[in-house]
């Protein structure tokens, strides 16, 4: 070993610090083109406390920078030579993690979105960004020594002790083995399983099985003592920061709340009435028992949505009744496009198949339900217009003045859990005086305008980056031409989640969530 080599070896030995130490972030930080907040630092030396760790689940309030935490301790493992980096993100945040990763911490990424044979997870000296679908369809070769893997939105992966989510079984079986840090808002949305389900993403054995958690903590009767034992158990696992602990340092946008009360006309209040009896009834054809407090809540969510989301699923049940059908899938009455907000795990649910019907002393009983039903799908189709609707065109007129009298932008995101009141929207909006200024974004994209936006984006100098998927580039396409060109975004929940809006000056919630947690 010469002298210089000895210089260099010792040069490296100083910068071993301790796990809790801002010098164990060095390397990390000093490549990143970021302003870090304290918060974001306390989370990444989290995360990088103990090299014997098995991951962690950063879960900070939505807007307080996880991504750039996640990011930093990407970039950590990268200049210490640890390579094999994966992250798992919802398809159409592949992108965004791309390019947060490329332009902030100047780190080579590489999206996977290849058919055919073979491992895709060879390392290509490159970061690794693939959707939930991808990995779980690749689960066999997922499992490899990775030295990191970062899950976004991992609340997708909060039921995984449950056998009907397939997804994130098959991807967590797959990683047990292999550090990772799960990001999340929600880690905890209905119930105290959910912590649970998380947790054992991390570490399966840390609550034992299903049945001990709930014996010590889901059934415990001192809910206080309770509270206390199980933030004892996690403190080691999850780190969680709230906006209101960092107002000293961050300036948050103060919000303005506007409301509009709207009342529905008489053939609106007479299909929502309707609807809501019949799914009350005890003994329905249409709707099997096996499912039918989920088939009852994607259904009243397209009621309160609009006539025209729920119009398709009448029709769908009202020709499986005439048809006297076998066994059927309720997505084809449902039809999943039409209702982002479904889960992974519903889905699953929901692609079940379901039982026959029952043989011919029912079918006077069928023949009058599919009766009823028709009636209420006419009753649907004769409505041409929602007052909801109507009262969106007063809402925005309003907020945008508004937003010109603080100086803000005329840029305004509107909610939607249904792509076909997501249409209505777009045509309602478009015939009064938005014309040309909307863009949709949503599960497919396969709307004449959003393609002709996308073939625009591709044609720009701005889009000679490197290839990269199709469902990724017109996604951001859409956001880009938003930012750049139009007023009004609609956008279903395929939009929600993580997609960055920050220049936008106003949102619209037409549809609201049943958790209000998710109120954006």
């Amino acid at each position: 070993m010469t002298s210089f080599h000895s210089k260099y070896w010792a040069h490296a030995l100083t910068l071993k610090s301790a796990s809790n130490s801002i010098r164990n972030l060095s390397r990390s930080i000093s490549n990143a083109s970021v302003d870090l907040n304290p918060h974001q630092v306390r989370a990444a030396l989290f995360a990088l406390q103990s090299p014997l760790s098995k991951g962690v689940i950063l879960a900070d309030e939505v807007g307080l920078g996880k991504t750039i935490e996640a990011g930093l301790v990407i970039a950590q493992k990268w200049a210490e030579k640890k390579r094999n980096i994966l992250l798992i993100v919802p398809a159409f945040l592949r992108k965004q993690w791309e390019n947060e990763l490329r332009e902030k911490f100047y780190l080579p990424t590489c999206i996977l979105d290849a058919k055919g044979d073979g491992s895709p997870f060879e390392n290509t000296g490159e970061v690794l960004i693939c959707s939930y679908q991808f990995a779980a369809q690749r689960a066999k070769y997922l499992q490899k020594n990775w030295d990191l893997v970062v899950i976004d939105e991992a609340h997708r992966m909060r039921n995984v002790y449950k056998s009907s989510n397939k997804q994130a079984r098959a991807i967590s079986e797959a990683l047990e083995g292999s550090p990772k840090i799960l990001l999340t808002a929600t880690p905890l949305q209905n119930n105290l399983l959910e912590i649970y389900g998380l947790v054992s993403v991390i570490d399966p054995y840390i609550f034992g099985d299903e049945v001990s958690f709930k014996d010590q903590f889901v059934l415990s009767k001192d809910e206080e003592s309770r509270n206390n034992i199980l933030k004892k158990r996690i403190a080691p696992l999850i780190i969680r920061t709230l906006r209101k602990q960092v107002k000293e340092y961050i300036p948050f946008t103060k919000r303005i709340a506007l409301t509009h009360e709207f009342v529905p006309d008489d053939d609106e209040q007479r299909l929502y009435e309707a609807v809501s009896a019949y799914l009350q009834r005890d003994d329905l054809a249409a709707l099997p028992n096996s499912q039918r407090q989920l088939i009852t809540l994607v259904l009243r969510k397209l009621l309160a949505s609009s006539s025209f989301a729920i119009t398709h699923t009448l029709r769908g049940m009202v020709e499986r009744l005439d048809k006297e059908a076998g066994p059927r899938h309720l997505l084809e009455e449902v039809d999943p496009d039409q209702l982002d907000a479904i889960d992974e795990e519903l889905k699953e649910r929901l692609q079940s198949t379901l039982p026959d019907l029952e043989t011919r002393e029912q079918q006077e009983k069928i023949r009058k339900e599919a009766q009823e039903l028709r009636s209420y799908l006419e009753l649907a189709e004769k409505i041409r217009k929602n007052n909801k609707g109507e009262t969106l065109l007063i809402a925005l007129e309003e907020a945008l003045k508004k937003a010109d009298e603080l100086g803000a932008a005329h840029k305004a995101v509107i909610f939607t859990e249904s792509t076909r009141t997501q249409t209505y929207l777009y045509e309602h909006l478009s015939a009064n005086g938005y014309r040309g200024q909307i863009v949709r974004i949503n599960g497919s994209n396969n709307e004449p305008d959003s393609k002709a936006i996308y073939q625009a984006w591709l044609e720009s100098t701005d889009s000679k980056s490197k290839p990269s998927s199709k469902a990724v580039e017109m996604k951001g396409a859409l956001v880009d031409h938003f930012r750049k060109s139009a007023t009004i975004l609609l956008a279903t929940e395929a939009a929600a989640e993580g997609v960055n809006l920050q220049f936008c000056s106003l949102i619209i919630n037409y549809d609201l969530p049943w958790n209000p947690q998710r109120v954006v």
